[in-house]
């Protein structure tokens, strides 16, 4: 049983796809059939059912998951040792974040990482920070930057790197949106909203806008992304609620304004998410040393 096998059939019980994996190692996917047909034989018992659509892992499988990742993790563990220098670490390190956090404070983070570690290469994913927890979960990064939950499950570990104000904010052209935020008993409930389509910032608004008493908003629109709500926002849509730092840094700022004097909104809680099983890994705990 060698480590090339063992590490294929890792990542073939994270994709699931036969395709994908053979893609990623290399291989054809009738040479990584033959390595798993292969494992199974040393094993002794089937460690995927599998048709034309779906691989699912066995019970078998699920086991050998987990020695895999062992053998491998320590195996990384060993080459670290051998090292005489930390430089010397290599791989792929795979974060995910929102294109705001890309260089509002993922930059900052990595500076004295990538001095130690040159040689580790950067995978970089961006998407919407309400998915944050989510692509940790399903183990398709190492890391992410996302917001605290209000409650955090136990497989995570969080650790925090900054409190982020949110605003309210409206348009500032001439439009019926605007009209409608100079009059002087604002009526919410007619007023069009721009929500993210879930997250915190979605129930941050939820509280926000239930102290008002005023009925059911008015949701003309929902999005994905902060940075798409700003836009939003700044065509004369509808007002919305998103991080300041997501307005500051947006190329439409100079066409969004901050309502003042709507009640306090509490901020995000922003930080570096991972699994907590994953905080042993070579490169995730080099990662986090470099930040301390």
């Amino acid at each position: 049983m060698d480590f090339k096998s063992l590490r294929m059939f890792v990542h073939l019980t994270q994709t699931l796809h036969f395709g994908k994996t053979a893609e990623a190692n290399h291989v054809s996917t009738s040479t990584l059939s033959r390595v798993i047909q292969r494992l199974e034989e040393e094993v002794g018992c089937l460690l995927l059912h599998r048709d034309n659509r779906t691989v699912v892992l066995t019970e078998a499988g699920f086991l050998l998951q987990k020695y895999a990742e062992q053998q491998i993790e320590q195996w990384q563990l060993l080459q670290l040792s051998l090292n005489q220098k930390q430089a010397e670490l290599q791989g792929k390190l795979h974060i995910y974040c929102s294109v705001t956090a890309a260089y509002s404070h993922l930059p900052a983070l990595l500076e004295s990482f990538r001095h130690q570690h040159p040689l580790v290469e950067i995978v970089l994913t961006t998407g919407d920070a309400a998915d944050a927890f989510d692509q940790v979960q399903q183990q398709a990064v190492d890391f992410a930057i996302g917001v605290k939950p209000e409650s955090l499950s136990r497989m995570f570990y969080f650790q925090h790197i900054a409190n982020v104000p949110l605003a309210v904010i409206a348009p500032t052209m001439a439009c019926r949106v605007h009209q409608q935020l100079q009059e002087n008993i604002v009526a919410w409930a007619k007023i069009p909203i721009i929500l993210p389509e879930h997250g915190a910032a979605r129930k941050r608004f939820e509280y926000w806008y239930r102290k008002k008493q005023q009925g059911k908003p008015n949701i003309y629109a929902t999005v994905s992304g902060h940075e798409a709500l700003v836009s939003m926002v700044a065509l004369g849509c509808g007002v919305g609620i998103a991080p300041k730092v997501v307005v500051e840094n947006s190329p439409v700022k100079d066409r969004v304004q901050y309502l003042k004097d709507i009640g306090d909104i509490e901020p995000f809680d922003l930080g570096i998410c991972c699994l907590n099983q994953s905080r042993e890994k070579t490169l995730v705990k080099a990662f986090f040393a470099a930040i301390e």
